[in-house]
């Protein structure tokens, strides 16, 4: 039993335009040359714990940050599909993308999307070079899963506007580039109106940056103090009072990508590492084949969001589907691999090896069903996207 067989891209990818299958070539390619030169690879929660600014600057080079954004922006002008290919052979092999990955992901489409032309042309290219990295803005103390209850304010300046309030669970904040930022400009009875985004520097006056650290010890996510930070107008991203609308939209690109069920999938290519030099019981190939085919169900899932987004479309309670699903996965992949190989999970082992790697997903596994989105709210947003039809 080899671990490339249980590979969730061993799924035939005849779906997929010829551009997309040639990637896949590519990226392994460029993975084997990384590994050559030493870059950590094979790690679990890559796209939140793997920061390496120069991993995602050589991966810009080739054209792969900002893939889906038009070429006169500095993008590549591909489809989501392709980008899909490529992010999916990247979490499989466990790379370090998470300096690009919010900008690549959600701030470069948003800022194509909502923001002004001037906008377009200062960021956008940037983003696909790999060199301006962004943080969200959205949760606070009180308003996670209720995001629209969000007390951060944007008060109106004679030349802009001046924000107050503390964002939560800031993931990079402490070495990102700027932030978008979900505040209320306006009062409303309904809470989902009167709420804009900014695009704030997190280096500017106010700013002030507080680490909150993993039960790893690792400090990934921070809370995001502004105390009273001026924002120009020109960083006002949108319409005003169209925040909430802009929020859900993102969120289709935040829930539905390959990173909510390919995680913890370095820790079972481990384990297929290990169950190689053991004799192997019918029980624990029944285990196997089952995590193996509720990967490949999400993947499914989670590529027919991708071509709706390709073509357009707004898919929130697809990706919505594709987050539950792959995210309670994540955990019971954990759960799985410890029955079927019990070890004893260590965080000072041996970097990469089995013992360690079981250690760094179980700390790490308490926010799969949180971030993005707590399980109990998505089944809210399916259940309504269910009665809408």
């Amino acid at each position: 039993m080899c671990p490339s067989t249980l590979s969730p891209i061993a799924i035939p990818d005849a779906a997929l335009p010829e551009s997309a299958r040639r990637l896949r070539t590519e990226v392994r390619a460029f993975l084997d040359e990384e590994r050559a030169r030493g870059t950590a690879l094979g790690r679990p929660d890559s796209w939140l714990a793997g920061w390496d600014p120069g991993f995602s600057r050589r991966l810009a080079e080739r054209g792969w940050v900002g893939m889906a954004l038009p070429t006169e922006y500095g993008g590549a002008g591909r489809g989501f599909l392709e980008r899909y290919v490529v992010i999916e052979e990247l979490l499989a092999a466990g790379a370090p993308v998470s300096a690009h990955w919010v900008s690549d992901r959600q701030a470069g489409p948003s800022v194509l999307q909502h923001g002004t032309e001037e906008q377009r042309r200062f960021f956008l290219p940037r983003i696909a070079a790999g060199q301006c990295f962004f943080s969200i803005g959205m949760s606070e103390k009180s308003s996670g899963s209720d995001l629209a209850s969000v007390h951060t304010r944007a008060e109106r300046t004679s030349d802009g506007w001046r924000l107050t309030g503390t964002k939560m669970w800031t993931g990079g904040a402490h070495v990102n580039d700027y932030a978008i930022v979900l505040a209320r400009t306006d009062e409303a009875e309904d809470k989902h109106t009167g709420l804009s985004q900014f695009i704030v520097d997190l280096r500017a006056p106010g700013v002030r940056i507080e680490p909150i650290r993993l039960m790893s010890g690792e400090h990934r996510f921070n809370a995001f103090h502004l105390d009273g930070v001026d924002v120009p107008d020109g960083m006002l991203l949108g319409r005003r009072g169209d925040g909430w609308k802009q929020v859900t939209g993102e969120l289709a690109f935040e829930r539905s990508g390959p990173e909510r069920y390919l995680s913890t999938f370095p820790l079972l290519v481990s384990l297929l590492s290990e169950l190689e030099h053991r004799s192997v019981t019918a029980g624990q190939l029944t285990q196997v084949g089952l995590l193996t085919a509720r990967l490949h169900s999400v993947r499914r899932l989670s590529l027919g969001v991708a071509a709706a987004l390709n073509a357009g479309a707004s898919p929130d309670t697809q990706a919505a589907l594709v987050k539950d699903l792959g995210t309670r996965l994540e955990g019971t992949l954990v759960d799985t691999v410890r029955s079927i190989l019990p070890t004893r999970a260590d965080p000072h082992a041996t970097p990469g090896s089995h013992a360690e790697l079981l250690a760094f997903a179980l700390l790490h596994s308490p926010g799969y069903t949180l971030r993005g989105g707590t399980n109990e709210i998505l089944r809210g947003i399916i259940t309504r996207g269910l009665e809408q039809r």
